[in-house]
């Protein structure tokens, strides 16, 4: 075993939610005759959080009363509609089965917000993940390392033997940030190429191959 813990990015990460973010985004949009994102689009918005979500997805301009609005109607649309078409990556619940028969403690932290996370990671993954964290007032949200270091708190767990996994810029710095080793994963919202350009030094293209990287064995 390499590591004792493995923090988990969530969205583009464990669970594949870019369709069902992109409809609560449209949805918003349209309450207020603004015109929709595409699919693609919305990939480039997310990793920072749903309030800059919004703020990209808004028409370049849109007052700031106005962009609130949306944010409201979102983040209302998504809380009943999150699961639609959301779903773990292949191969992700064996993978979370494999670190927990290797007693190697998890948790997700991510930028959505609070609510969400919890109630995704419950849905989806039950007691596989240990602690789930996002986005919440008084807490500097990712590439700030504070919520990486409150799982770890929550889990019991020192900085020294943990690892970051996600799938973005965001991620790496976040890793950066708070000290950890990061382990970036190519199949989420950004390329390959994009993550090595960002400085990502190890990569995962593959479950099998994280696994592998997480717990030093082949799957």
């Amino acid at each position: 075993m390499l590591y004792h813990t493995a923090i988990f990015d969530l969205d583009g990460t464990l669970l594949d939610t870019l369709q069902d973010l992109a409809d609560s985004t449209n949805y918003a949009l349209s309450l207020h005759h603004l015109p929709p994102r595409t699919v693609e689009e919305v990939r480039q918005f997310v990793g920072n959080g749903v309030g800059l979500l919004i703020h990209r997805a808004v028409p370049e301009g849109t007052a700031e009363e106005l962009e609130g609005q949306v944010l409201r109607d979102f983040r209302a649309h998504y809380l009943l509609n999150m699961e639609n078409r959301t779903a773990p990556y292949p191969g992700v619940l064996d993978l979370l089965d494999a670190l927990r028969a290797a007693s190697v403690r998890t948790a997700v932290v991510s930028n959505k917000f609070d609510g969400a996370v919890k109630g995704l990671c419950q849905n989806y993954f039950g007691q596989r993940v240990e602690a789930a964290i996002g986005e919440s007032q008084g807490v500097a949200r990712k590439p700030a390392p504070d919520t990486v270091f409150r799982a770890l708190t929550e889990l019991g767990q020192a900085p020294e033997g943990a690892v970051y996994v996600g799938d973005s810029d965001v991620d790496i710095l976040t890793a950066k940030n708070a000290g950890l080793p990061c382990i970036a994963v190519s199949w989420g919202f950004r390329s390959r190429a994009f993550l090595e350009a960002n400085g990502a030094r190890v990569i995962a293209d593959t479950m099998q191959e994280l696994e592998q990287l997480l717990l030093g064995r082949k799957s």
